[in-house]
């Protein structure tokens, strides 16, 4: 009897063993197909025209948004587990948000497809350095991922193959677990824009580090709540998006042409949930950010504590206290400008960027290129590694 408990533990080690190195193999070539690109060098936005993402607005229509929140899914293994999709609405209801969105991990959501204002969004990405995104007007999940590490190379793949199957593609929560550095949003291509405002950190010097690369990339706020029954986790970020419905579209393509702006509503030490709706009720409004010439005026509804201009290399520019109208007039050297507004409750706003182009295309974003010989010199070497060990494992075993 013995003899077969032991004879049965070593069967199933066995069978253990043989299955992580099937999982390393797989991982492996994974790994070994992700092309090898030529990245385009960042270069500063240039050239005579200045183009103002917010020229087109009139009303300020702003519809309060979130992307980011998590549901029960996969039986429970994932983050958001106590949050049902009645309860993210209902509490999102009274916190006045008016776009809902469910940010399931590989899973569209399917609550609410049958409203106008339905918007299909998922969070992909299942690797330990959490290198996620944040995917909108999703049309399908994408399982490819590189789950252990990511060069940027593997980053740029990710992607280019997330752009073919949705509408708009926000790198999430950048700086979290060192996902994504600085130096990558220098290179990176082919994406809408980041999650800069996150309910585990922002990301300011990573969207100053694209921006000053060339890349016109635009900001995403979100609470990214894993449990909506803590006030804690919810009303604290939104993306204000303007917009003259709710409807999916509308929202979608808002947000397309950077009509949008990140809002930061926390303050430090716990606050209930009626507190934090009274907060949010009272936040102050974007009334107009309008170019002329080479001057852009910034209009609220009230004086701000402070309202920052901020240029290249996430460089503060020029700063004004207590003014609720304020001009800025762009200088030869100036090849973008975000504004940050301060408010005396500590809400912040974060406004996209008025960017120099050449009159064409301002949202013109060359694309990272696949360098083809490398790619296949690096797969040749590789396959060859992996199957010399695999031989070499099959030598042993059947000598044994």
């Amino acid at each position: 009897m013995g003899k077969l408990i032991v004879g049965l533990l070593k069967f199933v080690l066995r069978l253990m063993i043989y299955f992580i190195i099937a999982v390393f193999m797989v991982v492996g070539i994974e790994y070994l197909l992700c092309p090898i690109y030529h990245f385009p060098e960042p270069q500063a936005f240039q050239g005579d025209h200045l183009f103002n993402p917010y020229q087109a607005i009139n009303n300020p229509q702003w519809k309060k948004s979130n992307f980011q929140v998590q549901s029960y899914s996969w039986l429970g293994l994932t983050d958001g587990r106590k949050n049902s999709n009645e309860a993210i609405d209902s509490v999102y209801n009274y916190m006045t948000y008016d776009v809902k969105a469910i940010s399931d991990y590989q899973k569209i959501s399917k609550y609410g497809i049958g409203k106008k204002s339905y918007i299909p969004v998922y969070e992909h990405g299942y690797g330990i350095r959490k290198n996620h995104q944040v995917l909108v007007g999703a049309r399908k999940v994408l399982w490819t991922d590189y789950p252990i590490f990511q060069t940027v190379h593997h980053k740029q793949h990710i992607l280019d193959l997330l752009s073919k199957d949705n509408e708009l593609v926000y790198i999430a929560h950048p700086r979290m677990r060192n996902g994504y550095s600085t130096e990558d949003m220098q290179y990176l291509t082919n994406y809408t824009g980041q999650e800069v405002l996150n309910g585990f950190g922002n990301s300011i010097a990573h969207w100053d580090a694209a921006l000053s690369a060339g890349r016109m990339v635009t900001i995403m706020g979100n609470d990214d709540s894993h449990n909506v029954f803590r006030s804690d986790d919810v009303g604290n970020l939104c993306t204000m998006i303007h917009s003259p419905s709710l409807d999916g579209t509308s929202i979608i393509q808002a947000l397309a042409k950077g009509a949008a702006f990140g809002v930061d509503f926390r303050v430090p030490g716990k606050h209930s949930f009626d507190e934090k709706r009274d907060r949010i009720l009272d936040v102050p409004l974007l009334e107009s950010v309008k170019l002329s010439g080479d001057t852009l005026l910034v209009r609220v509804d009230r004086a701000p504590e402070m309202m920052r201009f901020i240029g290249q290399g996430g460089k503060v520019k020029h700063a004004v206290e207590n003014k609720n109208s304020v001009l800025y007039i762009f200088s030869p050297e100036d090849t973008y400008i975000r504004v940050e507004i301060t408010f005396s409750n500590s809400t912040v706003f974060y406004l996209n960027p008025v960017i120099r182009y050449d009159g064409n295309n301002p949202w013109k974003m060359d694309k990272a290129e696949i360098a083809v010989l490398s790619t296949w010199i690096l797969r040749i070497i590789g396959f060859s590694v992996l199957f010399l060990l695999i031989f070499l494992f099959l030598r042993r075993r059947i000598r044994n």
